[in-house]
């Protein structure tokens, strides 16, 4: 994966937690509220937003974090992705996934405190 790729994957990412965080808070609040869900989704976009965030930032690091860049991107699709689903099914097994997600959000962010970083070529 190249560093505008990951821009790119990054970009859309925070493009698509704000329009699902939208959605839910207007379009689907009717429906979140009477699921009892509307939490789930708010964790799953706060989430997946502050990744996405994250993302956009490893992105622009030289060298380039593959590692800790596709930690994230798993953890945004297993976590938030699993958090969305349970919230708008109310399907509470769901909620096996959300872990996995959450393992590889912390992957990613020991990579970036205790990994071994790549030198600058000089």
């Amino acid at each position: 994966m190249t560093p505008r790729l990951a821009s790119r994957v990054a970009a859309i990412l925070g493009f698509l937690a704000v329009a699902l965080g939208a959605f839910g808070a207007h379009a689907l609040k009717d429906r979140l509220a009477q699921l009892g869900t509307t939490h789930s989704w708010e964790t799953a976009a706060l989430y997946h937003l502050l990744h996405a965030v994250a993302m956009l930032t490893l992105a622009a690091w030289t060298p380039f974090r593959k590692g800790p860049f596709l930690s994230f991107l798993i953890g945004v699709l297993l976590f938030s992705g699993s958090l969305y689903a349970l919230a708008l099914t109310g399907a509470k097994a769901l909620g096996m996934i959300t872990p996995f997600g959450g393992a590889a959000f912390l992957a990613g962010w020991g990579c970036l405190a205790f990994g071994r970083r790549q030198r600058d070529p000089d």
